[in-house]
């Protein structure tokens, strides 16, 4: 099975050893976030030193506080350090990150996200060809493109970010769409890629699976209540997301978390709704969870996420648990 891991660190354990980890337990690929800490790019770098095989991606780098050149230059040296083995994930973040804490304008993030992607497949091309680009957001010129293509996924929820993934991605990564909606979701994108005369089948389906492994299946269930709840509640994307499925409940969780309810938003996400946004049991019956989201949805690319309230325990167990030699 094609597994992805996202990267975190747990104990005294950094991020490097975490992707040595991954390597040596068959990943394919292993996967970085980038909020507020530390730099993403930085910790991408470390790990492709580290490893040898296994790819390296950005998951997600968002299109407003990196400009396409930045990120164009920064995939090619990523691309070099990792010997080719570098996916440039990019998305438009929430408004909340985008505002307060990188002080810039939310304004017309779907557009912002197509025009980025496209200026950095330009810059990266290898044909040798001067950069002259004239967009709604975004005017560039007489800047040679720098011979260091990589492939590039996004990360859009919303339909007409759906359709950026089809017109002009490698790759999708999905966050929330309930894995029972992935397929028809996915038609936007396959139909925004036929009109570009591009077959939806060469796009990569990477979704996140929030995963959480523990000898205890009731604390597993808890801890991916806990993220499910803090998703919705934060971030409006999310929560329309996570509604395509479970409206009534997503406004109930919306409600309470947004109320300073934290418990009582946890508390409102359902069993049926954990089995349908990610993973959660004892390792036996987890891998035999995450099998079946593979099977049964449109999943390429599974990429297991450790919800950031499990114990370090718990993350190892999950690291281990669900990595694709034991699957």
């Amino acid at each position: 099975m094609n597994v992805g891991l996202m990267v975190t660190s747990f104990g005294d354990v950094d991020l490097g050893d975490v992707a040595v980890r991954a390597e040596n337990r068959g990943y394919n690929a292993v996967w970085a976030g980038e909020l507020w800490g530390e730099s993403a790019v930085v910790q991408l770098a470390e790990m492709a030193h580290r490893t040898d095989e296994i790819g390296i991606g950005s998951a997600i780098l968002n299109v407003y506080s990196r400009s396409p050149a930045v990120l164009a230059m920064t995939a090619a040296s990523l691309e070099r350090v990792s010997d080719g083995r570098f996916t440039l994930g990019l998305g438009t973040s929430t408004a909340k990150a985008v505002e307060d804490l990188h002080g810039m304008a939310f304004d017309r993030p779907v557009r912002r996200a197509h025009e980025t992607i496209e200026l950095v497949r330009r810059y990266t091309a290898d044909d040798g060809d001067r950069v002259e680009y004239d967009g709604e957001l975004f005017e560039v010129a007489d800047f040679p493109a720098i011979d260091a293509p990589v492939p590039i996924y996004h990360a859009g929820l919303g339909r007409a970010n759906r359709r950026v993934v089809g017109r002009l991605c490698d790759g999708w990564i999905p966050h929330n769409i309930p894995f029972s909606h992935l397929e028809g979701a996915f038609e936007e994108v396959a139909s925004a890629a036929r009109d570009r005369d591009r077959d939806p089948d060469e796009i990569t389906v990477a979704p996140y699976v929030p995963a959480v492994v523990s000898d205890d299946p009731a604390e597993a269930r808890e801890t991916l209540r806990r993220h499910v709840a803090y998703y919705v509640g934060s971030g409006e994307g999310y929560r329309r997301a996570v509604a395509m499925a479970f409206p009534e409940e997503a406004d109930r969780i919306a409600d309470a978390w947004r109320a300073g309810e934290k418990r009582a938003a946890a508390t409102a996400v359902t069993d049926e709704m954990l089995a349908d946004l990610g993973v959660a049991g004892a390792p036996e019956d987890a891998r035999e969870q995450l099998r079946t989201v593979v099977a049964e949805s449109r999943v390429d690319h599974p990429v297991v996420v450790v919800p950031e309230p499990a114990t370090d325990e718990i993350t190892e167990a999950t690291i281990d648990a669900l990595a694709p030699d034991t699957m």
